[in-house]
């Protein structure tokens, strides 16, 4: 992978995590679950584009015919839609964390009953379990110098992010820290999982302090996978994870 560079109006966005090669036999599903998951992550946020479809076609390993059809339900169900034209593409419609924890009683209702789905102490244990080992893989591994520029502009972007965008750019380091582990399993494992954490942190504040904190903490484990410190990756992760764990279960225990 290339690292940061001037891009035109009408060049390819940045990597978007969380794609991965479908296996054989169930190209479509797959590549639409694959897809439904970036919007639901907000990996591409509300009115950006997604990536080319030569591009998620190669991610995918789905022929361009496959991808369409893809592309086409997306669009159906109001998730996408196409513009053509010199700065056309394929754009999100869907907004992340659809639900507004202050938009009025009809928004609570539906937290409570995402929250009432989800057995609360097994997602965050499951999530630290995945967290944890794919921070002492990354560090363990010899990364590319493109795997490396990845990683710190993933970390950058949320430094700069407004408070509305922090969590989805959260979510995009922690899933290209997943990506950088070596293991697909691994990464789509947590992909699946963050979806459901999200969920839960859709219904809390975002609080500034626990953010500085936060922020503090990815700067640490950055340096310590760059660093190649799998112990204090591990451990920083570990902290980091229950952080948020004590947040959720604080508010919604």
């Amino acid at each position: 992978m290339s690292g940061s560079r001037e891009r035109g109006p009408g060049a390819a966005g940045p990597v978007v995590p969380g794609l991965r090669p479908v296996r054989a036999g169930s190209g479509f599903e797959e590549a639409l679950e694959q897809i439904l998951q970036v919007l639901r992550l907000g990996l591409v946020a509300y009115g950006e584009r997604l990536p080319p479809e030569r591009e998620l076609a190669e991610r995918l390993r789905i022929s361009r015919v496959t991808l369409r059809e893809v592309l086409k339900v997306l669009q159906d169900e109001g998730l996408v839609e196409s513009r053509r034209g010199r700065y056309g593409g394929t754009f999100v419609r869907y907004r992340a964390g659809g639900v507004d924890p202050v938009a009025g009683p009809g928004g609570r209702d539906e937290l409570r009953r995402r929250i009432a789905r989800v057995d609360l102490a097994d997602v965050l244990r499951f999530r630290e379990v995945l967290e944890v080992g794919a921070a002492e893989q990354c560090a363990a591994r010899e990364l590319a110098r493109g795997e490396r520029e990845r990683l710190r502009e993933a970390f950058a972007a949320t430094g700069a992010a407004p408070l509305g965008e922090y969590r989805r750019l959260d979510t995009r380091l922690h899933l290209t820290l997943a990506e950088l582990s070596g293991s697909p399993s691994l990464a789509a494992a947590y992909a699946s999982v963050r979806a459901q954490v999200n969920d839960l942190l859709d219904a809390i504040p975002l609080l500034v302090r626990n953010l500085e904190h936060s922020q503090a903490q990815h700067a640490a484990l950055v340096d310590a996978v760059l660093e190649g410190d799998a112990e204090g990756a591990r451990e920083v992760m570990r902290e980091h994870c229950a952080g948020t764990a004590a947040l959720l279960r604080g508010f919604l225990s």
